[in-house]
């Protein structure tokens, strides 16, 4: 996805203070691997790569250089084999990818919640396609008015999906590099494929309670903070650890 595109509320989780209301953190995500220059940190902690169950937090850093925690402690679930390092991940094994990875673009079902990230407002002709035989198209979003019958399990009907893709950030996880095009037939494809082995569509989105295939999934109240929160201004990022 380019940056021109660019989870059920559970309602006995009380819903963490606002940016401007962020109390002090005692954790430092400066010590995290590969967070750069971002000022914005969404950390995923598990007990280990086997579980499916996961914690989320988001941190971010104040001019005076400290760091406030925005979003507490709040269940999510992962891939339903647990996690694996991002770069032994492959397509089909529902892992989670450990490591970190940029926020880059956000869509949804429902209509922008105030996000200042680049958001896309999807409708029911609208798919994630990931098929290993069609290189060019591989992990990218598309909007072309044709049926993906041809991909078989390799596409998501985004519609389909219901609430868990009413927010949705999308991460830095094998994403194509390079231009994107959109050809007369409305089809996007990149000029410098994905790595069509390590799989594809990985998110932090609306949690239904289940495992993921893959994904990051938080309750909708606390996703549609993050979706307010996160500002490009201010790289944010998603770091998938282990306790």
């Amino acid at each position: 996805m380019t940056a021109a595109l660019t989870l059920s509320a559970c309602a006995l989780l009380a819903i963490a203070p606002s940016a401007a209301q962020a109390a002090p953190s005692e954790f430092d995500p400066s010590s995290l691997p590969g967070i750069g220059g971002s000022s914005q940190v969404i950390v995923v902690t598990a007990a280990n790569t086997r579980t499916s169950y996961a914690k989320v937090r988001a941190y971010e850093k104040k001019a005076d250089g400290t760091w406030s925690t925005v979003i507490d402690a709040t269940p999510a679930r992962l891939g339903y084999s647990g996690s694996v390092k991002g770069s032994a991940r492959r397509q089909g094994t529902g892992k989670t990818p450990i490591g970190t990875f940029s926020i880059v673009t956000t869509f949804g079902r429902l209509a922008d919640p105030g996000t200042r990230m680049p958001y896309v407002k999807f409708d029911r002709n609208d798919a994630w396609t990931y098929n290993p035989r069609s290189p060019s198209t591989y992990n990218l979003f598309q909007t072309a008015d044709r049926s993906w019958r041809s991909f078989g399990d390799y596409v998501e009907w985004l519609w389909r999906y219901g609430s868990q893709y009413n927010y949705v950030a999308v991460l830095d996880y094998n994403l194509p590099k390079g231009e994107v095009r959109t050809g007369a037939d409305g089809i996007r494809r990149a000029e410098n494929p994905a790595n069509t082995s390590k799989g594809g569509g990985i998110f932090l989105h609306v949690s239904n309670g289940k495992v993921t295939a893959g994904c990051i999934a938080i309750p909708q109240a606390q996703m549609a903070q993050v979706m307010r929160w996160i500002d490009p201004a201010k790289q944010p990022v998603v770091v998938v650890t282990l306790d």
